[in-house]
């Protein structure tokens, strides 16, 4: 259990530094790239943690299904970036897909 929480730590310092990303402005403004990379060690850092127990595939699935998913909100609310129906029903598929790994796969090392 405690793997999932670094893996949540992972995710939510993932997200947040992704979220940072258009401040850096490819990386030529240097605060908002510091930033970005220091909430992205801190994010692997968590990753490290969270792989001693949870298969890496599985963590990395999770990771990314998850990050999608709250990327896309980020984006939503904080950049206006609009999502059609197709997107919407394919980050559906994610979640489902991290539903279905986390509920029945017997690889996830609950």
């Amino acid at each position: 259990m405690k793997s999932y929480i670094f893996l949540l730590f992972a995710i939510c310092f993932e997200v947040v530094a992704t979220s940072t990303l258009p401040k850096t402005e490819e990386f030529t403004k240097w605060k908002p790239t510091l930033v970005f990379f220091a909430l992205f060690f801190s994010a692997l850092y968590f990753l490290t943690k969270a792989i001693r127990t949870i298969p890496l595939g599985i963590a990395y699935a999770i990771w990314s299904g998850i990050g999608i998913v709250l990327i896309s909100f980020a984006g939503y609310f904080f950049y206006k970036q609009k999502l059609d129906l197709p997107a919407v029903i394919g980050i559906i598929f994610i979640i489902i897909g991290v539903l279905i790994i986390n509920l029945f796969s017997k690889t996830a090392g609950h």
